[in-house]
């Protein structure tokens, strides 16, 4: 046959054909993989109507996990990684000495700086003997159960684009965030609560904005949901004011069915199938997300341990105590945000390094250390991953011809790990001796996305979503390997 006589036939030209019966087959596939998703076909009851089935049910990981949940600690702007975790004794006595250094950040290229000598002592800590800077002496004494990853880099070094990399592995918007591709491997182990959630700080979100928690092209019902620590934990949920909850329940039944004789008559749609999930657990969720924020259940002791009883670290502290209800429950992945967006209100410290970190390690140190040793003392840290870090860290020299403030560096950067599999009281990789590049086994954001997966049992060169043409993977089309050292 001719290709303009397969045109005639289908329509189409023969590249279109083919490619469009290879997404056929690619759908059919799909199906079959997610069992319990509105891709698969639905049972049918014995009345003759097709009940409602959560397309976030667990699925079985690709292998045996170390991990059932993740919390990242987002250090929105850019901690400075000679300031907290990576010791540069090298740099104390040379104070404003120019030197010859490459760096890259909001400034634009440079070949030579003045250095900003860290304005805090580092000790060590624990049976490792970890250099830990004053700015974290509650942290400083849970070193033992983390694994400091000294040699990170990214691809950008520009605040939107880099929180991108970070959330998603691509610099560009559009593309699932890291939680949407856990529960789509996943599912969720609690129906009657997000996935998926963000804790905000209350200065303001990041940058970008939700392109950060964002299911990209996957359905709708994988992206992060927003909620607060305090009050009314998730905004526009509340039912109606004079509507009964029998009446809320007979509305979205015939919602439902109207939607999915819709989509039975045109096919699957995804985002009907993601709009009708979303009914579903906006449902449940008002009656089990006021549960979960309650935290009057929580004894004035494990408060305490959070930083509760203190002004400044009450905020954070709260959001770390609420994070671990929320694994507790079965959500999957938590993401709580330190850092707003305006000012000094996050950890960019281009101006004052000593004010803008003093205040934000003061207000994360105790709650993040209450974390871990709530986790640990409650059995649950060794299937809970924690992840600190920012979206990239900062230079060693200074960004103006006066004051202490560093620019951004996306060359060689700190973030750590704890719980979930991770080796305690280890350190990987390194930077030169002024912390400005990574020298010695330098691991991308992608590596550090594949120890995530892999540590929550999922193969990061298994776990695709065909879109565009192409099987897309969360860490990119050419894949990586975990960071196999900070594994137990």
């Amino acid at each position: 046959m001719t290709q303009s006589r397969i045109r005639n036939f289908c329509g189409r030209t023969r590249r279109e054909f083919l490619w469009e019966s290879g997404a056929g087959f690619g759908a059919v596939a799909l199906s079959g993989l997610l069992g319990d998703s509105f891709f698969a076909k639905q049972a049918v009851a014995a009345d003759g109507t097709t009940p409602f089935r959560n397309p976030l049910a667990p699925r079985p990981p690709h292998f045996t996990p170390k991990a059932k949940s993740v919390i990242f600690l987002f250090m929105y702007g850019g901690p400075s990684q000679v300031d907290t975790f990576d010791y540069k004794p090298a740099m104390y006595g040379r104070d404003n000495q120019t030197v010859a250094v490459r760096t890259f950040g909001r400034a634009g290229h440079r070949n030579d700086g003045r250095i900003v000598e860290p304005r805090w002592r580092f000790r060590q800590y624990g049976s490792c003997g970890k250099w830990v800077s004053d700015l974290f002496p509650n942290l400083g004494q849970c070193v033992d159960d983390i694994a400091f990853i000294h040699s990170m880099t990214a691809d950008a070094p520009v605040h939107g684009s880099a929180m991108l990399m970070m959330n998603s592995g691509r610099i560009l918007s559009g593309h699932p965030a890291l939680g949407s591709w856990v529960n789509y491997g996943l599912g969720s182990e609690n129906q009657n609560l997000p996935g998926f959630v963000v804790m905000l700080d209350p200065r303001g979100g990041p940058i970008s904005g939700a392109k950060n928690w964002s299911s990209g092209y996957m359905p709708a019902y994988l992206e992060g949901t927003m909620m607060r620590s305090s009050g009314t934990p998730i905004l526009d949920l509340a039912r109606p004011q004079g509507m009964s909850d029998a009446s809320q329940r007979r509305l979205l039944d015939t919602l439902r069915e109207y939607n999915e004789e819709h989509q039975t008559a045109r096919g699957n749609n995804p985002a009907l199938a993601a709009r009708i999930a979303n009914y579903e657990l906006a449902y449940r969720m008002q009656s089990y997300a006021p549960e979960t924020v309650d935290l009057a259940q929580e004894t004035e002791e494990t408060k305490n341990l959070y930083g509760m009883s203190e002004r400044r670290s009450e905020v954070f502290g709260r959001q770390c105590l609420l994070a671990r209800r929320l694994v507790e429950r079965g959500v999957r992945f938590v993401q709580v945000y330190s850092g707003g967006h305006h000012n000094d209100a996050n950890w960019d410290a281009h101006g004052d390094m000593v004010f803008n970190h003093g205040m934000h390690a003061g207000e994360t140190d105790k709650p993040i250390a209450g974390l871990i040793r709530d986790l640990k003392r409650r059995g649950m840290l060794d299937e809970t991953l924690i992840v600190w870090g920012g979206e990239f860290g900062r230079q060693p020299t200074a960004e103006y011809p006066t004051g202490t403030g560093r620019d951004h560096n996306s060359y060689g950067f700190t973030m750590w790990m704890a719980g979930g599999g991770i080796k305690g009281g280890v350190s990987v990789g390194s930077t030169d001796e002024l912390g400005a590049a990574a020298v010695e086994n330098p691991y991308h954001v992608k590596h550090l996305h594949a120890t995530i997966l892999h540590q929550l049992g999922l193969d990061p060169d298994r776990l695709t979503y065909f879109y565009s043409g192409l099987d897309q993977k969360l860490v990119g089309v050419e894949g990586a390997e975990p960071i196999r050292e900070v594994m137990t």
